[in-house]
């Protein structure tokens, strides 16, 4: 397989707590530096993270006026030249130096649209609630009701709780999607070619989910999840992680009025509904918690009843003020 070229698209705000290790490992990977173009989209740091960047060699630093991660992966499809694009978030690690490598493989597929590893990497030197997300698979506990999450989760033993039509090609994992059973892929690891994403909507927002949605309505299904893992440097504490929270659930409400979403996530109704009655009883947290440990044993389990109802509280005020404020948030003092 001749190897192709790659534009890699890191969006950036505030973002020095891990930039340098995110491009350390991009620029260990065994994969020919000329076919290999790093750009950095980023919404008006004040960190040090500029600094990091040119640093690091960066090929191209972009600028994001509407400072959003999603905003900035638009901004940067639009300067791609690779014929992959590959979403890579500045607080992503690539796991190991053959990344690159293995993620392009399945693409000697014609049908194969993108590809996505399998697993978050969990390190004993990361933070408890980086550890806790990276052995349940998922950075938000919803997805474990919903069943659409899309990373090996050692609680279920499973990369997905959706029923989906998967083959074992080696290295790879080759699934089918339908419009009915999409997990939440497309960011922390997914390479995707840029003549396909081209059909999609995704100016000014792009939203990954709602991409991955889009093209399978268009027909393009098959997807493949390669067996390696990525790092996910995702909250140092749970103050952090209600922060992240509160922000995600206030994003997809506002545009969500706007018209801008298109995944139905109102067909998982029951799984919002398991989760709230799981919250509210408790008990079925902590046998979540405790078959967690059993079968990963690491105390980072012991904050999932927490995550969860921060979670539920974040989730349920948000939706709440959703009713009364139209305007969209102020993301000037955001940080990583």
């Amino acid at each position: 397989m001749e190897l192709p070229s790659i534009s890699i698209l890191i969006p950036t705000y505030n973002s020095s707590r891990s930039l340098g290790e995110c491009l350390e490992s991009i620029r260990a990977q065994d994969y020919p530096e000329e076919k290999v173009e790093i750009i950095l989209i980023d919404a008006g740091s004040t960190d040090g993270t500029l600094a990091i960047a040119e640093r690091m060699g960066v090929s191209r630093i972009l600028p994001n006026p509407l400072k959003t991660g999603e905003a900035g992966k638009s901004v940067g499809i639009e300067a791609a030249s690779g014929e992959l694009i590959a979403f890579i978030d500045s607080d992503n690690i690539l796991d190991g130096s053959d990344w690159l490598k293995k993620m392009v493989l399945p693409f000697e597929n014609p049908d194969i649209v993108f590809s996505e590893c399998y697993a978050l990497v969990c390190r004993p030197t990361d933070s408890t609630v980086d550890r806790y997300c990276s052995l349940l698979g998922m950075n938000d506990p919803i997805h474990l009701f919903l069943g659409n999450y899309d990373r090996l989760s050692a609680l279920t033993g499973k990369w997905t709780g959706l029923p989906l039509a998967i083959t074992d090609r080696g290295d790879y994992y080759e699934v089918a999607l339908t419009a009915e059973a999409i997990p939440t892929m497309g960011a922390n690891g997914c390479l995707i070619r840029r003549s396909i994403v081209l059909e999609a909507a995704y100016q000014p927002y792009y939203f990954d989910i709602d991409v991955v949605y889009q093209l399978v309505c268009l027909g393009h299904n098959r997807v493949a999840v390669v067996k390696k893992g990525i790092v996910h440097l995702f909250c140092p504490d749970l103050q952090t992680f209600a922060r992240k929270q509160r922000r995600r659930i206030d994003d997809f409400l506002h545009h969500r009025r706007m018209g801008t979403r298109t995944y139905p996530h109102e067909k998982y109704f029951w799984g919002y509904v398991k989760f709230i009655v799981s919250c509210l009883l408790v008990f079925p947290l902590l046998i979540q918690t405790l078959l967690g440990y059993a079968r990963r044993p690491d105390a980072a389990w012991f904050i999932h009843p927490v995550a969860c109802w921060l979670t539920l509280i974040t989730y349920s005020w948000g939706s709440v003020r959703s009713l009364f404020l139209t305007a969209e948030f102020d993301r000037s003092n955001w940080s990583q």
